[in-house]
């Protein structure tokens, strides 16, 4: 499947406060902010939160297995953190092809996750893949 500019991928998405909790063993970030209810509820968020990090890596699921998928080596991305985002809550992840450089084979894609339930972007950003195959 050739990709062109203008391509969109979505796909809906949440995590488990268990793979918060794994989040927090594998990286060693266990600030009380993500996995403690009662620290958590003195902050203006008022419960947990999910790591920013964690939540990002929908985007390198998405861009190695989906869009532009097998074959693509992600060389870059950049993230805004703008709003929190919550355990057992649904999101959606939007990534859009902006530019092709056939030449080096690669594009830039933004990368977006939105809230379902407020319809606000939690994160932003732009990523750069390199895949030889997919690119017209």
């Amino acid at each position: 499947m050739k990709l062109k500019v203008g391509d969109l991928f979505e796909i809906s998405f949440r995590f488990s406060q268990d793979e918060v909790i794994a989040f927090a063993k594998l990286t060693g970030d266990a600030n009380p902010i993500h996995l403690d209810p009662v620290f958590a509820a003195q902050t203006p968020f008022k419960k947990p939160i999910i790591h920013g990090m964690l939540s990002a890596t929908i985007f390198s699921k998405i861009l190695g297995m989906d869009f532009p998928g097998n074959g693509s080596i992600y060389l870059k991305q950049n993230l805004e953190f703008l709003r929190p985002m919550y355990v057992e809550q649904e999101y959606i992840a939007k990534v859009n092809i902006v530019s092709i450089d056939t030449n080096k084979q690669r594009a830039i894609l933004s990368t977006q996750i939105l809230d379902l339930q407020t319809q606000k972007t939690t994160i932003k950003g732009e990523a750069e893949v390199a895949n030889k195959e997919l690119f017209i």
